[in-house]
């Protein structure tokens, strides 16, 4: 019941800021950030969202799915799409690596091709050039040239330029370094500058369109990455199993981490099991850090062979093809 002093309810809602309303000449659009494997995309996207929403780590193919991360501020939405390294199929899962990355070209406003300046440009570099040059007169590109900061000789780094813009003379460009935010801030305004105008397409303080335990389960993936070597780790797939908020402040999650070969399993969990409690240890304060609770982590490790060559276990594990 109002009194004297009350607001009616009409004049009270235009005093309530709406967070949907966008500012005159809002822009918002895609952006495919494309290249071959291990020249820093995932890393990329982090740095402009400022926060790790891809995994990321010094071994090719890192990242197999695409993952949107948004980046949103009063006159913006930027989708950025992380595609994984198109390179040379070996198997169905490359394929369907490689088939995602493609895929995001199409529906991009803005691609991101970026490439590694402390490598000369390779095959790969080059098919995928002939690739967003397929699209480049219906889609601005812009290159990025990473990874500046691992080259000392500037003469080197002059002809790797020349080399990396002749394979799209008339895309704009930029060094950055990344892993350290260098360019950054200039390649989100050239970004900017580039996008249509457009609606918000995501919340504004939503970051990625993964479910939380997707997330979790490349967290896991990445520990394996970064703590095995050679072969093993690119037969490594992650399952969330159970993910249970048990209080305000304690999570359960229960993961299975698959392998290939039976003795890829005696590696992942190693001797006495150390190496399975280095891997859960390092992924349980990372998905601490990440969903701001206490996490109770559960790794088991199971062999499923060939996973990678067969379309069911594929699809099982959450690769696949939408298209």
């Amino acid at each position: 019941m109002n009194d004297d002093n009350s607001i009616p309810d009409d004049q009270l809602s235009a005093l309530v800021p709406d967070e949907d309303h966008l500012v005159e000449g809002h822009q918002s659009g895609f952006v495919a950030v494309i290249g071959r494997p291990n020249v820093g995309k995932s890393t990329l996207m982090n740095a402009i969202l400022g926060e790790k929403i891809a995994i990321v780590s010094p071994k090719p193919q890192t990242t197999r799915v695409r993952q949107l991360g948004i980046y949103t501020r009063p006159d913006v939405q930027i989708i950025f799409v992380d595609t994984p390294g198109i390179h040379d199929p070996q198997n169905m899962l490359d394929k369907y690596m490689v088939g995602v990355a493609t895929e995001a070209l199409r529906d991009a406003d803005v691609i991101l091709f970026v490439v590694d300046l402390s490598e000369d440009p390779t095959d790969a570099d080059r098919t995928i050039a002939e690739l967003v040059r397929s699209v480049e007169k219906a889609t601005p590109v812009i290159l990025v040239l990473n990874k500046t900061d691992t080259v000392a000789d500037r003469n080197r780094v002059d002809e790797r330029t020349s080399d990396f813009r002749a394979m799209i003379p008339s895309a704009d460009w930029l060094m950055t370094v990344a892993s350290s935010n260098v360019g950054i801030d200039e390649l989100l305004e050239k970004l900017i500058r580039k996008l249509p105008e457009g609606p918000r397409y995501y919340p504004q303080d939503q970051l990625s369109d993964a479910a939380v335990r997707d997330i979790v389960a490349e967290m896991v993936r990445e520990k394996v990455l970064l703590n095995l070597e050679q072969e093993v780790p690119h037969g490594v797939a992650v399952q969330i199993e159970e993910y249970k908020e048990r209080s305000e402040d304690m999570t359960y999650i229960a993961a299975t981490v698959y392998v290939e070969r039976e003795s890829h399993k005696g590696i992942v969990i190693g001797q006495g099991g150390q190496m399975l409690k280095k891997i859960s240890q390092q992924a349980r304060e990372e998905i601490e850090a990440f969903i701001g609770t206490q996490v109770y982590l559960e790794l088991w490790v199971k062999v499923l062979k060939n996973w990678r060559r067969d379309e069911n276990a594929l699809r099982r594990l959450g690769y696949r093809d939408e298209r």
